[in-house]
């Protein structure tokens, strides 16, 4: 992999990656259909939305896509509603850890730091976890959506 896609362990896109800290969901938040636990996968879905709205706002304010800004504003309000809205679906919504503000925007400010192609390689990297954190959500969703209608 080192050879062929110019990723090792030791070179820049690494360290943007580890430093990047991008929610997911794994096995153990209970979001898949075997051990499905409904109010921590919840949790682990509402928490890690809110955790990427300082991610998709620095992709926002970045100058990488320009054409696009409108439908990356539009991800990031519809990301943080959904959050809200899966929040709401708990028995404990107060469960959620929200990132308070101090530390998003200082969040911010460290991706803001990132100049050239680093930016984009963490622009990358958001995306391509976003997107799956986001697959993860859909079937975890549609998965209570198919659970709840049974058994009414």
């Amino acid at each position: 992999m080192c050879e062929k896609f110019t990723v090792c362990e030791n070179s820049m896109e690494m360290l943007v990656q580890s430093h990047l800290k991008l929610p997911k969901i794994l096995d153990e938040d209970s979001c898949l259909q075997s051990g499905f636990n409904k109010e921590k996968c919840l949790t682990k879905i509402s928490s890690g939305l809110f955790a990427f709205q300082p991610y998709l706002e620095y992709i926002h304010v970045q100058e990488t896509f320009i054409s696009e800004k409108q439908k990356i504003e539009t991800i990031w309000y519809g990301t943080k509603h959904l959050a809200n809205t899966v929040r709401q679906m708990m028995e404990n919504p107060d469960a959620v850890p929200i990132p308070d503000q101090t530390s998003q925007k200082t969040l911010l400010e460290k991706l803001k730091a990132n100049k050239n192609w680093r930016e984009k390689i963490a622009t990358h990297f958001i995306l391509r976890d976003f997107t799956s954190f986001m697959e993860k959500t859909v079937r975890a969703l549609r998965y209570i959506r198919k659970t709840r209608s049974s058994s009414a």
